[in-house]
């Protein structure tokens, strides 16, 4: 059995950690190179950055809190926000980080993806999915060329959207849409169906973050973590809503995830790394102590 992977993410603005709540809010919250070091120490599995400030004009910043934990951490690394283009995934890449996340820019080309894979390695290549359980209030306000594509189309919410039980009972539980620009953004686009299809264009994991849990520290949404985990062949990452060591067991064992991602729990020493594998070994979960 593979051993599941903690990981801690640290949100980097402008090369320094913040924390808020909800993107608004923002305070200092260290040195990125700093917590990482504390994140190695614990034995986190990984550690992902996400680059909240990734204009053009910043790319170097983070190019530079890359470089630095490379040189003193020696857990992978991986690096999203703002990735456009080849050069991006590249410079990152050089710099030291092991695999990038990707989320707007496959959902404006999707065969971005197939690009990425086949220059880089499917294996440094994560699709960040930002899932929102539909509602029937959701507008078709998709905009995107592609997906009349004949190959593509198929993973378009139809509307109106049909009613789909939950499996806890009521409205379209069963239907999660995607979004873009860190959430700003809604696509009607079937969150599980662009799963499949990103793996068939060679993603080699998905950081995946319930948009209805995120940040709420009441646990990971365990019927889209699971429905994810069982459409695709490659590691799952769940995300939003982690608050106790228990929701990371659930996420692991009850949504399929092959990893769970931590922020708030870990930041402010809530627990530790090595607490939450503890627990979860005593559970009978397999991690790497």
């Amino acid at each position: 059995m593979l051993a599941k992977r903690i990981i801690p993410c640290l949100d980097v603005k402008d090369g320094r950690v913040v924390k808020g709540v909800s993107f608004v809010n923002l305070r200092d919250a260290g040195d990125p190179v700093e917590n990482a070091k504390f994140y190695d120490k614990q034995g986190a599995d990984e550690l992902i950055f996400l680059d909240i400030t990734a204009s053009h004009e910043k790319r170097k910043i983070i190019l530079d809190v890359v470089e630095r934990t490379a040189e003193d951490v020696f857990m992978p690394l991986t690096v999203g926000g703002g990735i456009k283009t080849l050069d991006d995934i590249r410079d990152l890449l050089n710099a030291g980080c092991d695999k990038v996340s990707i989320n707007t820019t496959a959902v404006k080309d999707p065969f971005f993806i197939s690009r990425a894979a086949e220059k880089f390695g499917s294996q440094c290549i994560v699709v960040a999915i930002d899932a929102k359980r539909v509602t029937d209030d959701m507008s078709d306000a998709t905009g995107e060329d592609w997906l009349d594509a004949q190959s593509l189309k198929d993973v378009r919410l139809s509307i109106p959207i049909p009613s789909v039980p939950s499996l806890r009972g009521g409205g379209n539980g069963g239907l999660w849409a995607i979004s873009t620009h860190g959430g700003r953004k809604m696509k009607l686009i079937d969150a599980v169906k662009w799963a499949k299809k990103m793996e068939e264009l060679g993603a080699g994991e998905f950081m995946l973050t319930s948009m209805d849990k995120d940040g709420t520290k009441d646990g990971y949404d365990i019927e889209l973590t699971r429905a994810i985990s069982e459409a695709v062949s490659i590691p799952v990452i769940a995300s939003g809503g982690a608050g106790t060591l228990e929701h990371l067991y659930d996420g692991l064992v009850y949504g399929k995830a092959d990893a769970v991602l931590a922020a708030s729990i870990f930041h402010f020493r809530e627990f530790t790394v090595r607490e939450a594998k503890e627990y979860l070994l005593s559970k009978g979960v397999a991690v790497r102590l």
